[in-house]
């Protein structure tokens, strides 16, 4: 590591009177009269909502979770403005390759703990030293322990900047492998992108064009029709196989992106609601995990804690909640359309270096392949029969053999 970046060790050790507030605040919860919402018509339900507080109350053990993410060996660097947290795993065999992972919201990167050693020590796991990678993992600015943020204009392009500096200045590699969902699948989109130079490939779980949210699509490849309404691949683009894949993709932007108007415009309002209440926090973001991938996973709470058990929906929020990043990880949407994504090049395909695209059933979003094929550079696409939209969690094992399959062939 770079001695001019003074980069340091951080351990995770929240105050004792922040967990003691925290806790207090819990057990003074003013739960909201609900009724006629048993199948969360409309929106996160207040029994099950009840649960989960109980739980964190009465059962949950915060310094027990807070040792086991201390086992994973943590940074911090002050860099571009941002008190950057991110986790740095080296590699068994002997050339690891450099990946930097992503999380999204409403994630963190302990949700991407799953992956970090099979990726690291493939043979402890049955594969190969050959496959070993160096692995980098950042919490997003103004996400977690990159906190707190004090400056405006971070979002996800911005961030690519941010990690292609710590990836090439401050860790001193030359070419790195990159992969993400969700914001993560933008970031890493945009490393290949933009910095083609330094990036061996992209692996996206999440293949979303990264004109996204923004009114005018630069970067729609040609003779691919759009909706002129979603602003996504029509309807007619998509092909046999792809069946629902379309009607996906509508539902969530009629019925499911809410959320993401409020972030996108008034992320600063609901900052003040979720910075006073762990409960509300906890509300907010689990509303989202339990309804996507709702179709797959089938209804009832007890389907929703098979994939999502009560501790990792309660370390999520309490994350958020410790760290008061509840609101500035919201401005990251603001950001985005406030402060645009521009092309760095005008060339088809987008994402210009070799990329890896997989499609869970569990996801949100699903685009056919006649847009991603033009998209991408693509050199590998898997349709997988399980997992979702927060893959290194829900499919982990498939998300590792993707990357290792997909980056054997660029080493």
């Amino acid at each position: 590591m770079s001695e001019q970046h003074n980069v340091h060790p951080f351990t995770i050790d929240i105050q004792q009177d922040k967990l003691d507030d925290m806790m207090d605040r819990l057990r003074r919860t003013r739960f909201p009269h609900d009724f006629g919402n048993d199948d969360w018509r409309y929106g996160y339900n207040t029994d099950y909502h009840r649960t989960l507080v109980d739980y964190w109350v009465n059962e949950y053990d915060w310094r027990d979770v807070e040792r086991r993410m201390n086992d994973l060996p943590q940074f911090k660097v002050d860099l571009m403005g941002v008190p950057l947290h991110f986790i740095h795993v080296k590699g068994t065999g002997s050339n690891p390759m450099p990946l930097l992972l992503h999380h999204g919201w409403p994630w963190t990167f302990w949700d991407v703990r799953k992956v970090i050693e099979p990726l690291t020590n493939p043979e402890k796991f049955g594969g190969s030293a050959e496959d070993s990678f160096d692995v980098v993992l950042i919490s997003l600015p103004g996400y977690g322990f990159s906190s707190p943020l004090t400056e405006t204009g971070w979002n996800w392009w911005q961030t690519a900047d941010l990690e292609n500096t710590l990836m090439t200045k401050v860790l001193g590699y030359d070419k790195y492998a990159t992969a993400g969902g969700d914001w993560g699948a933008l970031i890493a989109q945009q490393h290949g992108h933009k910095y083609e130079d330094n990036v061996v490939g992209v692996y996206t779980h999440f293949p979303a064009q990264m004109s996204h949210y923004l009114p005018a699509h630069p970067d729609q490849p040609p003779g691919v029709s759009f909706d002129p309404a979603l602003g996504l691949p029509a309807l007619s683009e998509y092909r046999a196989g792809e069946e629902g894949w379309f009607e996906r993709g509508k539902l969530f932007v009629e019925n499911e992106s809410g959320y993401g108007e409020i972030q996108l415009t008034k992320p600063q309002t609901l900052a003040a609601l979720v910075a006073d209440s762990p409960a509300g926090q906890l509300a907010w973001i689990t509303e989202k995990r339990y309804f996507w991938g709702l179709a797959e996973r089938g209804s009832g709470t007890d389907a929703f804690e098979r994939v999502w058990p009560k501790e990792d929906l309660v370390t999520t929020a309490a994350i958020y909640f410790l760290t008061e990043t509840g609101g500035t990880s919201s401005r990251y949407y603001w950001e985005c359309r406030g402060n645009p994504w521009k092309p760095s090049h005008d060339r088809f395909p987008v994402v210009g270096v070799p990329t890896a695209v997989s499609i869970y059933p569990g996801e949100i979003y699903k685009p056919p392949l006649s847009w991603t094929e033009k998209y991408f550079n693509l050199q590998q696409y898997r349709v997988h029969a399980t997992g979702g939209h927060f893959a290194p969690l829900e499919a982990p094992e498939t998300y590792v053999d993707d990357i290792r399959t997909f980056f054997r062939t660029l080493r």
